[in-house]
């Protein structure tokens, strides 16, 4: 994952939280947790009945599981509201765990919270592929759907990930700041994905 930022300015939300406990991995694997962060990320604050609305999950649930993000760092609460009526807010703009760990259990909730996070990647995708009839020319032209297999070395494909952060990040202030946003804007969602295939044969093991 991407190398946890600087603190912040006062009052800025931070970039990054990074999870390392193996009950906080697990915890955060929950597809309805994945889904009130990115949706706090994105739109919020709002209440656990907002959260509701959003999610199609009934108030009490979501109230639960806003309540157990917040135990581990990943949301809390805005000022104002009491009760189920309380505000809540995201604590980091992105979620990071170690790629690779010496302990055992946590390199299992790393690996699991990993899959789950690629599974909903891809249930999202397919849903966008579902809607794609919907949209104008402009923004069926402009999607990118694609894989490409490239030869790299671990010091190379470190280093294009790196060059990716720097393309992206002017982009990611209008995500908190409406005001950044150009007429014409709507919600992109990037997925960065690089593993190494070993479903290709690779001539240097043959």
């Amino acid at each position: 994952m991407p190398e946890l930022s600087d603190a912040s300015p006062e009052g800025e939300q931070p970039r990054s939280i990074r999870l390392t406990d193996p009950r906080a991995l697990r915890a955060y694997a929950h597809p309805l947790r994945m889904s009130l962060v990115g949706l706090l990320r994105g739109n919020g604050p709002f209440t656990a009945t907002r959260a509701a609305e959003l999610t199609g999950e009934s108030v009490a649930s979501c109230s639960y599981h806003l309540r157990i993000l917040a135990k581990y760092g990943l949301v809390e609460e805005a000022p104002g509201g009491r009760g189920r009526e309380k505000p809540w807010r995201a604590t980091a703009r992105y979620t990071e765990w170690p790629e690779y760990s010496e302990d055992a259990t946590v390199a299992e909730a790393a690996d699991a919270l990993g899959a789950a996070v690629a599974e909903r990647y891809f249930e999202r995708v397919t849903r966008a592929m579902e809607k794609r009839h919907r949209l104008p020319r402009e923004w069926r032209e402009a999607e990118e759907f694609g894989d490409l297999l490239l030869h790299l070395t671990p010091e190379e494909l470190t280093g294009l990930g790196e060059r990716i952060d720097e393309l992206l990040r002017p982009y990611e202030a209008r995500t908190s700041d409406p005001s950044l946003r150009p007429e014409g804007a709507r919600p992109v969602t990037v997925l960065r994905i690089a593993y190494l295939d070993q479903d290709v044969p690779d001539s240097e093991e043959e």
